[in-house]
């Protein structure tokens, strides 16, 4: 095989890696910020019961600065306020996929970065305008990062060799568990010493200044690239000869019909549940059950998320080990990747429950949670480019649509369920996300697929006639 070290496609993984970097430092700086933006509700009697958690002491006595402006949302706006995102976020999937077949995944992941880092920038004086428009801002956000997957996705369909998609694949998106580990510590900083709105400004700068080097350094595909090396490029093509189809319609009905597919839906649905749940919850419970302040929150919050970056490398790495030097199929590392990937979570969440105030093991067991669902990356999240590589960004586009469903009603259901904030109410948002965790494991294990379909290949339309 060719050389890894600077080649075209390793330079691809990386530059896509801070794509999803800041793509996600995107998304999650608002669950940070919120904190901060909303005025510390003083009507709320604190509730008394015995079992909630004692107020933590700090040592840090930094005095804190309050020049931002505070708004009166209440829960329900705030539900409304972090779910707006997916709104958008959700109608772009499929035609992002599509789009990406067409004009190729290039402009369609930097204009998609490149239009959230400029919405970014316009939310403190969206917020400023009132609720109406910053909803519609974190939606417009929404349909820029929309795109962002399905077309990367589509990318890797003509730049990953079958037997390194688990190593390229998981370099790209680990960006995304990066961003979010750096950007809630940062974000809980930038909020104590400088001002919320910083937040905003900082990391949508930073997305503007990715998209420069992104348009002037990447091509859609190998034969496009001014410097890739010809041993390379032959590497590439050779690798992938079999397995793209070369029609220019999209077989949706027997797409849509695929049990593969489906599979991943559920399993993709599943994690996502957990996964959403917590992204945007998790600052909340460590706030209002362990009591933890903004600067303490923002780097434990991020603890679990750094797990699972560790975790996507370091398992998309042993992925390919095992099917290139073990002749494991490529079906039995997808599974066994995913089961490993959701019952761990759905274990360790329950677990994180139940140990009332020990905030160590209540910070450990939500680290191991999430660093387990890493697994998944090289599971049911690569599992679309073995079942049909020339569609893989279309098929990402769907599971991705159900996927951003739990993004949407999670949150919702979760601030509802938690009105008092009882340790008990938490329990049951944990209990709801492991048992939708376990079923979508052992739905995937059922029906996944390793193979490329019959309906993914040139000349399936000839066997039917």
């Amino acid at each position: 095989s060719v050389p890894a070290c600077c080649s075209a496609r390793y330079n691809l993984a990386l530059l896509a890696f801070f794509g999803f970097f800041l793509l996600y430092a995107l998304r999650v700086n608002l669950s940070v910020a919120l904190v901060d933006m909303v005025e510390p509700n003083t009507s709320v009697i604190k509730n008394t019961t015995s079992n909630v958690c004692p107020e933590h002491s700090s040592s840090l006595n930094v005095p804190r600065n309050t020049t931002g402006e505070r708004y009166s949302w209440d829960a329900d706006t705030q539900g409304w306020i972090l779910g707006s995102f997916f709104y958008g976020y959700i109608m772009t999937q499929i035609p992002g996929g599509y789009l990406a077949s067409k004009i190729g995944g290039k402009l369609l992941l930097g204009f998609g970065i490149f239009g959230t880092s400029v919405f970014t920038l316009l939310t403190p004086l969206a917020a400023d305008l009132g609720v109406g428009y910053l909803i519609a801002v974190r939606a417009l956000e929404g349909l820029g990062e929309g795109v962002t997957f399905p077309a990367m996705h589509s990318m890797w369909s003509s730049w990953a060799p079958p037997l390194e998609r688990s190593k390229l694949l998981s370099i790209s998106y680990a960006g995304a568990q990066l961003g979010t580990v750096v950007s809630l510590p940062l974000s809980g900083l930038i909020c104590y010493y400088m001002n919320w709105v910083y937040v905003f400004y900082i990391f949508g700068a930073l997305g503007v200044l990715w998209f420069f080097f992104w348009m002037w350094l990447i091509s859609d595909t190998p034969e496009t690239h001014k410097s890739i090396s010809h041993a390379e490029k032959e590497y590439i093509l050779s690798s992938l000869k079999d397995q793209l189809s070369t029609q220019k319609s999209v077989p949706w009905r027997p797409m849509l019909e695929s049990v593969p597919l489906w599979a991943i839906v559920v399993a993709h649905f599943s994690y996502n549940w957990t996964f959403y749940t917590l992204l945007t919850l998790l600052p909340t419970y460590m706030k209002e059950i362990l009591r933890f302040d903004a600067q303490e929150n923002g780097f434990l919050s991020a603890l679990p998320y750094f797990g699972c970056w560790l975790c996507i490398i370091l398992s998309g790495q042993v992925a390919d080990y095992l099917r290139e030097k073990r002749n494991m199929s490529t079906v039995c590392v997808r599974k066994c990747f995913t089961l490993i990937g959701m019952i761990g979570p759905a274990v360790f969440l329950v677990a994180a429950g139940f140990i009332g105030c020990n905030y160590a093991l209540a910070v450990a067991f939500v680290t191991i949670s999430t660093t387990l669902g890493g697994f998944c990356t090289s599971g049911y999240s690569i599992n679309h480019l073995d079942i049909a590589p020339s569609y893989a960004g279309i098929l990402l586009g769907i599971t991705n649509s159900f996927a951003t469903i739990p993004g949407m009603v999670g949150p919702v259901i979760a601030k509802n369920l938690t009105h008092n904030n009882t340790v008990g109410e938490w329990q049951t948002v944990f209990y709801i996300a492991a048992s939708i965790n376990l079923f979508g494991a052992i739905f995937f294990a059922l029906f996944a697929s390793g193979e490329v379909q019959d309906w993914a290949v040139s000349g399936y339309h000839l066997h039917r006639n």
